[in-house]
């Protein structure tokens, strides 16, 4: 059932909505001083143009009124203030709630008011009303009935009940439900039967006392049924003006996005907070999650209203995505990666009934990390350090530096440490196949990483071991290996680490090891990230692989938003600008964005044999799990849309 259409573009570009929680200094029982500042933060909503808003519960009275609920006086005049605010919207396209007690069929009810444009949308009544402890509402509210019925208020005739979604003309996705304070505490809130009907953010107006603890169980409780629903939840609490006879209320709200904090006024903060909602990001997970089974339920009623005509505002999200803002957090993903990949290894080890593990080392971040997990995974399954084979195998493009690096840390770790200079072996190989050694192309380059990768295989075979493989995820987004060379092994321990991520947890792996190990492990993370395929000048890596394929930092952002969202280009473009503003210009994120695009296309029948390895995060590019991609699509749509930017 739909109601309520009314004519007229919208513009809320990417999926953006512009959210808000108000929190007016309230007069407990004095309505019109209320709607006086109730109608002050709408005119600032205008100003910001926001899209969404959202005021506590009994805004209009302060909900603490008791038995003056009781009153005619307080209820007219709750009214009264409610027919100005809803005036006060006129010429606004912000869809608004606010609290209110509305009389309907000769009942009271605690309410949420959907006012947009000078027009009150619909009714919400609360549906479970919490009558133990301190509260006693139902001495002075009524549940919600079941069904959607109609209310006239204020000259309009709308719809009545707590199954109503508000939904944006030409905008399905920008679709929101309410339920009140307590239906969030019960074991089945109204929010969750919202989602599965089609809501993807949903709205709470809330007076929420505090008590010691209760913060922190709110802030689980919003952040929890966000995720559960993959919605955005803006919940809005009363505090300021309201009675404290015998309970506080500190105005604790959020934004939250399917389990992310968005914006936070912590308890007795008492602060307006705007934060932008990604609909069109809950869209398509909830479309990707198969088990989320969303049905246009029986019963719901669609309201459509005109969106905000104005664009949001860009969220600066987090440069690293894969990596975590707070420095005690990224130790906890550390040892949990490295838990993970370790374990993984020894699994793989004892299947195989493998005597040894064999890296090939290099003194560069990846094989570094392989060498600390095949460590580690020796371990577990009490085979002897030495039983890690630390092979480094020079050639034309080996820097000094890097290879006492090699050595020293796999000296440090108890590995054994082969050397296997590869140069002859490649120089026979050139005679063989007709190479000229001077002609640095990528024959030069790949004939030597096959003859590391054939080097470590065989003394894998001749020790009764396993080659444990070194590249990263960012490296398989890129294609950035050489087919049949680095790119085999016959397990991956970094498969679904990228590059920015592995450089933090070698850097907690250098800050928790002993001072020796630790020099070594620091100059490793001051090294160019380089294959060293190329020969040195004048002893120093002159090939230097982010002046090749761009900034794995860079790339790293446009991997995670193409794969975990499925983001646009140019919405991945538009979030890049904020997030590394000062850092990149417009043309230089342009540029490697569209390089990402190419060899992403043009480089996945590399991954499409790739061999085992442990997935770590929630983005990996094993053909077997999450990534299933033919090799031969075509980038044309991705690529045009770059070249639009």
């Amino acid at each position: 059932m739909d109601v309520g259409n009314t004519k007229g573009g919208l513009f809320v570009k990417d999926g953006f909505v512009y959210s808000a929680f108000c929190l007016p200094d309230l007069k407990l029982c004095d309505t019109e001083a209320n709607a006086d500042a109730i109608i002050e933060k709408i005119n600032t909503l205008t100003e910001k143009k926001a899209a969404l808003a959202v005021f506590p519960e009994l805004t209009v009275t302060g909900y603490t009124a008791g038995d003056l609920f009781g009153q005619r006086t307080l209820i007219d005049g709750a009214t009264a203030a409610l027919d100005r605010i809803v005036k006060s919207t006129h010429g606004s396209h912000a869809l608004i709630f606010v609290g209110a007690p509305i009389v309907a069929g000769g009942k009271l009810y605690s309410a949420a008011v959907a006012i947009s444009n000078g027009k009150v949308l619909g009714v919400v009544p609360k549906t479970y009303l919490p009558n133990y402890s301190e509260f006693y509402e139902a001495r002075n509210f009524t549940p919600a009935p079941d069904g959607v019925g109609t209310v006239k208020l204020l000259g309009f005739e709308v719809p009545f009940g707590t199954d109503i979604i508000f939904e944006a003309e030409d905008m399905p996705e920008f679709s929101v439900a309410a339920e009140i304070c307590e239906d969030l505490w019960v074991p089945c809130p109204p929010s969750t039967r919202h989602a599965l009907a089609g809501a993807k953010i949903i709205v709470n107006l809330s007076a929420s006392d505090e008590l010691v603890g209760k913060a922190e169980y709110r802030e689980d409780l919003i952040k929890n049924q966000s995720a559960r629903l993959i919605a955005g939840y803006v919940y809005a609490s009363a505090g300021s003006g309201e009675s404290t006879t015998d309970v506080v209320y500190s105005a604790h709200s959020m934004i939250c996005e399917n389990g992310r904090m968005l914006a936070e006024s912590a308890p007795f903060e008492y602060e307006d907070k705007y934060a932008v909602i990604d609909v069109y990001r809950l869209a398509d997970e909830r479309m990707r999650r198969n088990t989320f089974d969303a049905e246009y339920a029986d019963g719901y009623v669609k309201v459509k209203f005109e969106a905000e005509r104005a664009d949001a505002p860009t969220p600066v999200l987090p440069r690293l995505p894969f990596v975590p803002d707070d420095g005690g957090e990224v130790e906890k993903r550390a040892e949990s990666i490295l838990n993970i990949q370790s374990h993984g290894l020894a699994r793989r080890l004892k299947a195989a009934h493998a005597k040894c593990a064999v890296v090939g080392v290099s003194g560069g971040l990846d094989s570094t990390l392989a060498l600390i997990v095949a460590a580690r995974a020796a371990k577990l399954c009490k085979m002897k350090a030495s039983d890690v084979i630390a092979v480094t195998m020079p050639c034309f493009g080996t820097t000094k530096r890097t290879k006492s690096n090699a050595v020293a840390l796999s000296e440090k770790l108890g590995a054994t440490v082969r050397t296997v200079d590869i140069t002859k072996a490649v120089r026979l190989h050139f005679a063989d196949i007709g190479q000229d050694e001077n002609t640095h192309d990528v024959t030069y380059e790949n004939a030597q990483a096959r003859e590391r990768t054939q080097v470590l295989m065989d003394i894998a075979n001749k020790e009764g071991g396993i080659v444990v493989g070194t590249g990263d995820l960012s490296e398989l987004a890129l294609g950035w290996s050489t087919y049949n060379g680095d790119h085999m092994s016959m397990y991956g321990v970094n498969a679904s680490v990228p590059k920015t991520l592995v450089r933090y947890i070698v850097k907690y792996a250098a800050d928790t090891s002993d001072k020796s190990t630790a020099k070594v492990l620091y100059d490793i993370l001051d090294t160019p990230v380089s294959p060293e395929l190329l020969p040195a000048e004048n002893g120093e890596i002159s090939q230097k692989t982010e002046d090749i394929v761009g900034p794995y930092e860079l790339h790293d952002f446009f991997l995670y938003y193409t794969i975990r969202h499925g983001f646009a280009p140019a919405k991945i473009y538009r979030i890049a600008l904020a997030a590394f503003d000062g850092a990149y210009d417009g043309e230089t994120i342009k540029k490697w964005l569209e390089k990402f695009y190419s060899r992403f296309f043009a480089q996945q029948f590399k991954r499409s044999c790739l061999p085992d390895g442990p997935k770590v995060g929630s983005v990996s590019l094993s053909p077997r799990g999450d990534w299933r991609m033919p090799s031969d699509a075509e980038a044309k749509l991705w690529l045009d849309q770059v070249k639009k930017l």
